[in-house]
């Protein structure tokens, strides 16, 4: 078990932290009702756990559908810990430790789909599908001039609007919509970008002991190679680990 460390002192006192996950970033066993993490909640289950054994308490999984109601735990305090985008819009709300790991957003188009870049989906006409408060919607809204959003509240009615017919893109991290591209014979994730993630710890307001801990840890997973080491049990494709901070 760590040393005592007053920074930690509530954490250690509760006996577990609370990470709260939000889809797609988890699956649920249909007979166990286990969760387990894709993509960047994959990530965020290997650093929990690792953490925890350093505290030596227990890791609460928190099974949430989007990242507005992990945001809402958060500021409630009903969850110590979530694994999100790093936002300015969010940054009001929550305190993020430095960036885990970074990973680019691109669109999903359809069988002979005309769009072949971002610049071709941002024309009149073009309906984009997109993930409502997702980081990748944000980074899209503030580029895109022409194109029309449609929302949706998760990725999966996202992409079934696309494989309808009903819009001519899907926006999301590259990582994911590779797997969607799997379930619509012919489609195509575009080479290019619009955007990077850079996904981070984020925490309460007004827990600043907390974030300096967890903030040097995150720093001390970086160098040691155990974030890296997470990306490549989770094949995590797109995922690269987040530059050092800079000392002041």
């Amino acid at each position: 078990m760590q040393r005592a460390d007053p920074r930690v002192a509530d954490i250690l006192k509760a006996g577990k932290i609370r990470v709260a996950l939000f889809l797609p970033q988890y699956t649920k066993d249909s007979v166990s009702g286990e969760l387990r993490g894709v993509g960047t909640g994959f990530l965020a289950i290997e650093i929990a756990r690792v953490l925890a054994a350093r505290l030596g308490i227990e890791v609460l999984l928190m099974e949430l559908p989007t990242p507005p109601k992990a945001m809402e735990h958060l500021k409630m305090k009903a969850c110590d810990v979530a694994f999100l985008g790093i936002e300015s819009s969010r940054a009001i709300e929550v305190d993020f430790s430095p960036p885990i790991v970074l990973f680019d957003y691109t669109c999903l188009v359809p069988t002979d789909s005309l769009i072949h870049s971002i610049a071709d989906a941002d024309r009149s006409g073009v309906r984009i599908a997109v993930v409502r408060n997702h980081a990748s919607t944000m980074t899209l809204r503030r580029i895109v001039k022409h194109a029309e959003f449609v929302d949706a509240e998760l990725p999966d009615q996202a992409f079934d609007l696309l494989r309808a017919g009903y819009v001519d893109a899907f926006a999301l991290p590259r990582e994911q919509l590779l797997d969607y591209s799997l379930k619509l014979p012919g489609s195509r994730v575009l080479a290019d970008s619009y955007g990077v993630n850079r996904v981070a710890m984020a925490v309460p307001k007004g827990q600043a002991g907390w974030l300096a801990y967890l903030s040097e840890f995150i720093e001390e997973a970086k160098a040691s190679g155990l974030i890296q080491a997470a990306i490549e049990r989770g094949a995590l494709r797109g995922f690269e680990v987040a530059p050092p901070r800079r000392a002041n």
